[in-house]
């Protein structure tokens, strides 16, 4: 009896943003077994592919039925598909121009089965459309990179972000965590996660800029790292921002991650906010991202 050969082990996915870094397996690229995430998930040019592509069939498949039965349609021209299909088109969006009808027992229950489709295809479209639209976004910008500088004698990791809409967000929230490739006390290679405390990691209002500092001093996962270290690691950063947006009446959710290359020591974030002439405060979100030299001793 011929043995069966061993099956293939799946094909590895990424998870998230590919630039994440992370991939798992056994993980389904798109469950089918969940279409509602799949849909709001997608990106919009897959998504109204799909939607089209759905539409699409539903007029083929119809138009095929409508054919397979001749004289079903009046006025369509005999075996004519192209007008069993726009005859579908129409049944489908239940617009009925009048020109063409059922004109049979089959033809009309073929119709009537495509105009409950129809209503249901609509109804599920209108909805999936309502809720991508309706989602909501954190209007909060990131810089590009986190800094890692020396401040009151201790290097410091800073990150900065904004608030890029007009009406301030309220109860913000952020939290800083790395994740470290290391060994195990078995000596296998693991990934860890590790929370970074912040020197203020809530707001009650963000209406401008917000810089948020973890000293590395002893007690830091970050302690002794320097940037050949930290890229010996794999390090990445996520910073995860909750805040209320009352424009909107809910809570929304940002994150940014900053692999080793986006982490620069011996640098700190130029000034953004400037008085003008009638001396109120501006501040320039073209150099939210903006670095300059840091004059301090090394940091590291």
């Amino acid at each position: 009896m011929p043995q069966r050969r061993p099956k293939r082990p799946p094909k590895p996915i990424p998870i998230a943003r590919r630039e994440f870094g992370l991939l798992a397996r056994g993980m389904r690229r798109f469950d089918l077994r969940d279409p509602y995430r799949l849909a709001i998930s997608s990106p919009w040019p897959a998504f109204v592919a799909a939607m089209l592509a759905c539409w699409l069939t539903l007029n083929l498949g119809f138009a095929l039925v409508y054919v397979l039965s001749p004289g079903d349609i009046g006025n369509a021209r005999p075996g004519s598909f192209s007008d069993a299909f726009f005859f579908s088109v129409e049944t489908l969006a239940t617009v009925g121009y009048g020109a063409m009808a059922p004109a049979t027992l089959y033809g009309h229950i073929v119709s009537t089965s495509e105009i409950v489709v129809g209503m249901a295809f609509t109804a599920i479209l209108t909805g999936l459309l309502f809720v991508r639209f309706s989602r909501a976004r954190a209007n909060i910008l990131f810089a590009d990179d986190a800094v890692v500088r020396t401040k009151d004698r201790h290097p410091a990791l800073m990150l900065r972000l904004a608030c890029g809409q007009r009406i301030p967000l309220s109860k913000v929230e952020a939290r800083l965590l790395v994740v470290l490739t290391g060994r195990d006390p078995d000596g296998t290679a693991g990934r860890h996660l590790y929370d970074l405390a912040l020197q203020q990691s809530s707001l009650t209002v963000l209406a401008t800029l917000w810089t948020l500092v973890h000293v590395i001093d002893e007690t830091s996962p970050l302690h002794g790292l320097d940037a050949n270290a930290l890229t010996r690691a794999d390090a990445r950063l996520f910073l995860g921002v909750e805040a209320r947006d009352h424009m909107l009446a809910t809570t929304v959710y940002a994150l940014k991650d900053y692999p080793v290359p986006r982490i620069r020591f011996g640098m700190h974030f130029a000034t953004a906010v400037a008085l003008d002439e009638a001396g109120c405060n501006v501040f320039d979100l073209s150099r939210l991202s903006l670095l300059e030299p840091d004059d301090g001793p090394p940091a590291g």
